[in-house]
């Protein structure tokens, strides 16, 4: 007979029965491995590609300010931005001349790319359609100084990338304008009343006066009250003309004043006559049947260094401030103070009487934005004849487009929550 022949497993069973376990096992891994790998794919492509995230974003970050009690919109941080300003000095016609930074050649644009974020939620771009669709047969007025005027233009340029709009009115100083936006019957009014009391002012808009500006602290200015009934929604703000030396008035006579030596005057202080211009305005808003949306925004801080106005003062910083980094003025906290304490009287009551107010408090936002103000550019070209020529510096208004249109994010977020 011949030799048997076994197989390798007859002939080495306890050899072929590791190798069947060691095949087996590789098999089990494998298929384990692919089955990890085919969840590992199906989740990464539950994840929107990085250029379809914003729109999912928009919305995500809309509903976080709409659904949080805990997110507060006024404090955060500015963080570095990529995107574009909403506007240009060329696409918007405007801005007026003191505020338009780059055609009076600044030549650093680093300011106008960083973006505010509260901490805890996100902060929606302004949407003009949105806005102008929401506001359709209403009437706004913004009412106050200089700043509030620089708002409006940072609004109304925001606003005339939806819809152009039509000026109807202005005053002999263009101070006092009114725009109509025909398509949505829309009408925006920009009030002139820098003391929101009755004042006679006898400067120039460079700030020189010849005799003390006379300011009657028992009477609100007609120029807003007489037309108080026509608005749906008011935005009202002042404060730094307060600072400004002035004779106080009560019952026509003269009461006292601030900084007038050798006038034989009691110095009641800018705080007296400032809070007593608040608890005016806070009461005619109490008392009236008329009962707008009325928004009061907060003080503004300044940012001039090494000087003031009129003493070479420069503002030349050319980033924000770190949150806590810059504290702002003795004078910021006073004015600010005085305007939270007399809000909060009349919100206390305003509940009751069915008035509708809300607090704009853009000073945090502001007060870490030194490098936002024109600067010595708030005249063309300063240094064309002279490199090192001795200018004035504005560093209170903001240059547009600039860090002050993000005070009309804030507005938006307030409105569509509201509605």
């Amino acid at each position: 007979m011949g030799k048997e022949v076994r197989s390798d497993c007859e002939a080495w069973p306890t050899v072929c029965r590791k190798s069947n376990q060691i095949w087996l096992k590789l098999f089990v891994s494998v298929l384990l491995v692919g089955v990890s790998f085919r969840l590992l794919f199906l989740r990464s492509s539950a994840v929107l590609p990085v250029s379809e995230a914003p729109a999912v974003a928009k919305k995500t970050e809309y509903l976080s300010n709409a659904t949080s009690e805990k997110c507060d919109i006024f404090t955060g941080e500015w963080v570095p931005s990529l995107s574009r300003p909403p506007y240009t000095n060329e696409s918007c016609r405007f801005i007026e001349d003191p505020q338009n930074c780059l055609k009076n050649g600044r030549l650093d644009t680093d300011y106008l790319y960083w973006r505010w974020k509260p901490y805890g939620c996100s902060l929606l771009s302004f949407d003009g359609e949105k806005f102008l669709e929401k506001m359709r047969n209403k009437a706004w007025a913004l009412i106050g100084d200089s700043i509030l005027r620089n708002h409006v233009q940072s609004l109304i340029c925001l606003l005339s990338k939806a819809e152009e709009p039509v000026e109807v009115y202005h005053d002999k100083d263009f101070k006092s304008r009114r725009w109509h936006f025909p398509s949505h019957n829309f009408t925006l009014s920009l009030v002139w009343a820098p003391f929101l009391i009755k004042a006679e002012i006898f400067e120039d808009d460079d700030g020189q006066s010849d005799s003390d500006i006379q300011l009657h602290l028992d009477t609100l200015d007609s120029k807003w009250t007489e037309n108080y009934r026509d608005f749906d929604y008011i935005v009202i703000s002042a404060g730094q003309w307060f600072l400004k030396t002035a004779i106080y008035w009560e019952n026509r006579k003269v009461v006292g004043c601030h900084y007038c030596p050798g006038k034989n005057l009691t110095e009641l202080g800018f705080d007296h006559a400032y809070r007593m211009s608040l608890g005016k305005l806070f009461n005619h808003i109490l008392l009236s049947d008329h009962k707008p949306l009325v928004i009061y925004r907060t003080w503004t801080p300044d940012h001039f260094e090494n000087g003031e106005w009129f003493s070479g003062g420069t503002c030349n910083r050319t980033k924000p401030y770190k949150a806590g980094e810059f504290r702002g003025r003795d004078v910021d906290h006073l004015m600010r103070n005085i305007e939270l304490e007399e809000f909060q009287k009349v919100k206390a009551r305003s509940s009751e009487d069915g008035i509708r107010l809300k607090l704009l408090d853009t000073y945090n936002l502001s007060l870490q934005r030194p490098d936002g103000h024109p600067g010595p550019y708030r005249t063309f070209h300063p240094f064309d004849k002279e490199k090192n020529a001795l200018v004035q510096n504005d560093c209170l208004h903001w240059c547009l487009p600039g860090p002050i249109d993000a005070w009309n994010d804030l507005l938006m977020d307030m409105l569509l929550n509201d509605l």
